[in-house]
């Protein structure tokens, strides 16, 4: 049986909400976080909503057979850096590569804005999207204890360069080139 999957622009009526509401639940189940992330994701959300400058800032919702699985958001962080925000990909949709795709939207709508470099706040417990992260040449630049969401963590920054939008890069093993025209 084939699947439908889509990673589409946040857009729709519901979008906002599912993101807070998926984030709230999945994060207690999987890690026993208290409702003060839940509260986080709603401000990022938020603030989103509320004046995102469409040039520098957008949303994507990946969908399974027409439901909502996951999201991610590329927010401005500076004028030259953007940031990977709220990345979440459902437990029933995982295996897809979902998670590497919504990444890939994100770092090819940063370098179409003009970022040059992206960053992300993680923490110790998310081993799968650290993966993502990784594998699409993000580096940890600095960690930290603290005590959030009802438990201790380890706070993670990661960041990379980004290329300009009409270079593509070859794989690991070859130079950029012009992108064709």
């Amino acid at each position: 049986m084939s699947e439908e999957i889509l990673i589409r622009p946040l857009n729709r009526p519901g979008d906002l909400g599912w993101v807070v509401l998926a984030h709230g639940e999945l994060y207690a189940a999987e890690f026993g976080w208290d409702t003060s992330f839940e509260a986080l994701v709603a401000r990022i959300v938020a603030d989103y909503a509320a004046g995102h400058d469409p040039a520098r800032e957008a949303a994507w919702i990946a969908e399974l057979d027409g439901e909502r699985v996951g999201c991610v958001f590329c927010v401005a962080a500076d004028d030259r850096t953007a940031q990977l925000r709220i990345l979440l990909v459902d437990p029933a949709a995982r295996g897809r590569r979902l998670g590497g795709r919504l990444v890939d939207e994100c770092l090819a709508f940063a370098r179409r804005a003009g970022y040059t470099r992206m960053r992300l706040w993680t923490n110790h417990p998310l081993v799968a999207a650290r993966r993502i992260y990784l594998s699409r040449g993000f580096c940890l630049v600095r960690e930290e204890p603290h005590h959030s969401f009802g438990t201790d963590l380890t706070g993670q920054v990661y960041e990379r360069e980004l290329e300009p939008a009409d270079v593509v890069s070859e794989p690991a093993t070859g130079p950029a080139v012009p992108a064709p025209s």
